[in-house]
């Protein structure tokens, strides 16, 4: 099987798009490369948080939707979109967009329809730790989490100071 991106087409219906993957993928597969040739330091609706400062332009990935119950994870750290579970040929591919971004330029109201819909995709800056433990979160979004869980008594000493 070809793991590339020529394996994945764009579909626009009312202009709204899609990524569709062309062929049939096995769970924990390797679909394609995530684009790392155009880094930028500021977040836009076509780019991919891969660390803490640094986003990336991702090309035909940038059809890539968001759901709350994802086909694909987006591996920052490889650089690579992986299937979280089988998928189909012909089928749109979706990740959870809080999985890598730790706040969105352009924050939007999900309509997924999922049973564990977040209802506002924001960034992972706004879930609670239940919501974030049940996904694939990027390296960069954990060391967020544990920097600032590991600041708790910093934050709080400074509240009482004041």
């Amino acid at each position: 099987m070809v793991s590339t991106m020529e394996a994945l087409t764009i579909r626009t219906e009312n202009k709204f798009r899609t990524l569709v993957t062309k062929q049939s993928y096995r769970k924990g597969e390797v679909i394609c490369s995530i684009p790392s040739e155009n880094i930028v330091d500021k977040p836009t609706r076509f780019t991919v948080q891969i660390t803490k400062d640094r986003h990336t332009h991702v090309g035909k990935l940038a059809a890539l939707n968001h759901s709350c119950d994802p086909n694909v994870i987006l591996d920052t750290e490889h650089m690579v979109m992986i299937a979280r579970r089988d998928i189909n040929k012909n089928e749109e591919l979706s990740f959870f967009y809080p999985a890598t971004e730790w706040e969105m330029q352009a924050p939007f109201i999900c309509l997924c329809g999922s049973t564990n819909c977040i209802h506002v995709v924001a960034g992972a800056r706004f879930l609670p730790l239940s919501t974030l433990e049940g996904h694939y979160l990027s390296r960069h979004i954990r060391e967020t989490i544990i920097e600032l869980l590991n600041h708790t008594d910093l934050h709080l000493k400074k509240l009482q100071e004041t």
